[in-house]
C-alpha cells in the first residue's frame, strides 16, 4: 500500500506552510496556554484531516489563504473537541501521549478546549469567513449529536442498523464531510461543488468507521491493539448489530445481557468476538464498508483526473485498507 509520504507529494509544502500558520492561530499571551498549546501540537497525529481540505481544494481549484484557513479552523474546532472528549470519557492517554486533563486536571483542559474553540470561531469572524464557518459549526453540531445519540442507545442496546448509520454519519463521518467541503468552499466552488464533497467525505467517514469497528473483532496480535474494546464499552457496532439480527430471541437475549453486564470478563467478551465471526457479520461489515468506498469514488470520479484526484483516491484507499 502506498505511504502518507508518497500521498502528500502533491501537498507537501501546502502542509508545511499550514504547520506555521496552525501554530500561530494558537497562540496566547497566558504562558500556561501556550504551554499547552505547544504540548498539543508536539503530538500531532497523521495530519489527515488538512490532507482531506487541501486535496478537496485543490481538486476544485487554486489553494490560497482561504484554504489554510479552513484547514486551521477544522484542526482547532476538532482539537477542541478531543480535548473535551477526553474529560467526558476520563481519558488519559491520546495518541499514546498523556491527555491534557491528565497533565493538567479537568478543569483547565475544559478551558483549553473553549479557548481553542473561540480561537478557531475568530479565525472565521475576522476574515469574513462565514460559509467555512457554518459548514464546520454544522460538523461539531453533528458530532455532539451522534455521541449523545450513540449514548442514548447504548442504554437500551437497541440500535438498529438504521441507528447505527446515523450514528457514525453524525460522530465521525461529518468532520471528514465537513474536510471535503471547507476545502471546495475555500477556493470558491458553486454550492453544488461543495455539496458534492462534502458527499464525497461522508462516504468516505462512514467507510472509515466500519473498518474501525472491524478492527475489536480481529486478532489483538495483528493489528496490535487489544480487541474487545467496544464490547467493553457497550456500542453497538455494525458486525454485533449484525449478528444480533440473524440470532434467536433467547440467543439475543443472552448476548445483550453480556455486553450490559459481564462486558469486562474475558472469556465472555471471547465469546461474543467469535459468535461475531461465525455469524458472517464480519463479511457483511466488509462488503457495506466496500460499498460505501465505492460510492465516495464514484463521486470523485466526476472531477477530471489530476495529481490531486489521484493523491485524495490514494488518502481514502490508506484510510480504509490500514491494519491498525
Amino acid at each position: 500500500m502506498t505511504d502518507l509520504k508518497e500521498i502528500k507529494a502533491p501537498i507537501r509544502d501546502h502542509i508545511d506552510t499550514f504547520e506555521d500558520k496552525f501554530k500561530l492561530s494558537m497562540k496566547s499571551s497566558v504562558s500556561l496556554l501556550d504551554k499547552i498549546t505547544h504540548y498539543i501540537i508536539k503530538r500531532k497525529g497523521k495530519q489527515m484531516r488538512p490532507m482531506f481540505v487541501f486535496f478537496a481544494a485543490g481538486i476544485c481549484g487554486t489553494i490560497n489563504e482561504s484554504t489554510y484557513r479552513a484547514a486551521s479552523l477544522i484542526e482547532l474546532l476538532h482539537t477542541a473537541t478531543l480535548v473535551h472528549d477526553d474529560v467526558v470519557d476520563d481519558s488519559n492517554i491520546r495518541r499514546g501521549y498523556f491527555s491534557i486533563n491528565a497533565l493538567w486536571k479537568n478543569k483547565i483542559a475544559v478551558l483549553v478546549g473553549d479557548y481553542l474553540l473561540s480561537r478557531g470561531l475568530l479565525l472565521s469572524l475576522d476574515n469574513n469567513e462565514f460559509n467555512l464557518l457554518k459548514i464546520v459549526s454544522d460538523a461539531t453540531r453533528e458530532m455532539s449529536e451522534g455521541e449523545l445519540l450513540q449514548i442514548e442507545k447504548a442504554r437500551h442496546l437497541d440500535i438498529e442498523e438504521e441507528i447505527y448509520f446515523e450514528i457514525i454519519r453524525k460522530k465521525t463521518a461529518s468532520l471528514i464531510a465537513s474536510c471535503c467541503a471547507a476545502g471546495a468552499e475555500s477556493v470558491g466552488s458553486k454550492p453544488e461543488i461543495v455539496g458534492k464533497m462534502h458527499r464525497f467525505g461522508e462516504y468516505v467517514g462512514i467507510a472509515f468507521q466500519i473498518k474501525d469497528d472491524l478492527f475489536d473483532y480481529q486478532d489483538s496480535k495483528t493489528i496490535g491493539k487489544p480487541n474487545g474494546i467496544d464490547i467493553k464499552e457497550q456500542k453497538m457496532t455494525l458486525p454485533l448489530i449484525f449478528m444480533l439480527n440473524n440470532s434467536s430471541f433467547l440467543e439475543k437475549r443472552r448476548i445483550v445481557n453480556i455486553v450490559k453486564n459481564h462486558n469486562n470478563e474475558p472469556d465472555k467478551v471471547a465469546e461474543i468476538i467469535d459468535k461475531v465471526n461465525q455469524s458472517g457479520g464480519i463479511e457483511y461489515s466488509t462488503q457495506k464498508m466496500i460499498e460505501y468506498q465505492e460510492k465516495a469514488f464514484d463521486l470523485l470520479h466526476e472531477f477530471p483526473e489530476s495529481p490531486m484526484r489521484n493523491s485524495l483516491e490514494k488518502l481514502v484507499i490508506f484510510t480504509i485498507e490500514r491494519d491498525k
